[in-house]
């Protein structure tokens, strides 16, 4: 059985189902039932006896633009495990692009940060060139771009702190810095930071980096390692969420029981079970059923 869960207007998913389903059974896609949630009043559910959820996926996609979703083999489950990218994703910002304004670089390093999140560049050539071109920056400025830049993505305090009153381990995992993710990390209440480190000497950046450089594979291996830790290596069936927004995110949302694209990259979208493109983070407390008595709030 494959679900699909869509969050949007009532009048919008009613008004659309109806040629939806016609399109669907026309391709050989079998709807099973098609119903609001009692527990949300903008929540649709659409199953189907089929089992090949790349079809019913596009499908979804083709009838239903300008929603929040989440396909799915089964009927979605509170997680064990949480991890999440953190910038555009936890945070509003790319904290390397903010930095850089310090430096009078925001410009430049912005535009490979771009380049990179979609999937354009290398990410771990690109992260070495933008921390490269920091060199001789004091660390004072990073204190002062996280009072003055950095703010948390709607609804992600929420979103973090409910998951773990549930009893969900919550992990941040980025591709940005300790010196950032650390106390985002704290704020959002996570309960382990995995990241980089920018090296210092004499209280300025060097433009290198301190250990091994957290990219697409850490964040996947970060993800499988938690589950293991969960029950996972002891054939216990470990769930696990995970969000992001940009083409390092990927191998982590595929990975993922559910793997969310937060207003992501279309490559990202694309390789996710689950994408919030119009709501905040708290849509994925709604995708997964969770009543808003329930929320930390």
């Amino acid at each position: 059985m494959l679900i699909a869960r869509l969050i949007a207007e009532p009048d919008h998913l009613s008004a659309r189902i109806d040629a939806a389903r016609a399109d669907m059974e026309s391709a050989g896609i079998s709807l099973a039932s098609a119903a609001m949630l009692d527990f949300r009043g903008d929540t649709m559910q659409i199953a189907s006896p089929d089992n090949d959820a790349a079809a019913f996926r596009a499908a979804i996609d083709a009838h239903f633009d300008g929603t929040d979703g989440l396909v799915t083999d089964h009927e979605p489950v509170i997680p064990h495990v949480f991890i999440s990218d953190m910038d555009s994703t936890m945070i509003g910002q790319e904290c390397i692009d903010e930095l850089a304004d310090f430096a009078g670089l925001k410009a430049k390093i912005a535009d490979i940060t771009e380049r990179a999140m979609q999937g354009e560049l290398d990410f771990v050539a690109a992260l070495r060139e933008r921390v490269g071109l920091l060199a001789g920056l004091s660390v004072s400025a990073i204190d002062q771009c996280l009072a003055e830049r950095i703010r948390p993505m709607p609804g992600a305090r929420v979103l973090v702190e409910t998951l773990k009153r549930l009893g969900c381990r919550t992990v941040l995992v980025t591709g940005g810095f300790h010196h950032f993710a650390d106390p985002v990390g704290a704020m959002l209440g996570f309960d382990a930071v995995v990241g980089n480190r920018l090296e210092v000497a004499d209280g300025k950046l060097t433009g290198g980096l301190v250990g091994g450089i957290v990219d697409s594979a850490v964040k996947k291996a970060t993800l499988l390692a938690e589950v293991a830790a969960a029950g996972g290596d002891a054939g216990l069936n470990v769930v696990s969420l995970a969000t992001g927004d940009g083409a390092n995110d990927i191998p982590m949302l595929e990975a993922a029981s559910y793997g969310v694209a937060y207003h992501a990259k279309p490559k990202a979208r694309q390789a996710a079970n689950g994408w919030i493109d119009t709501g905040d983070l708290t849509s994925v407390l709604k995708l997964l059923g969770i009543p808003e008595r329930d929320w930390a709030v």
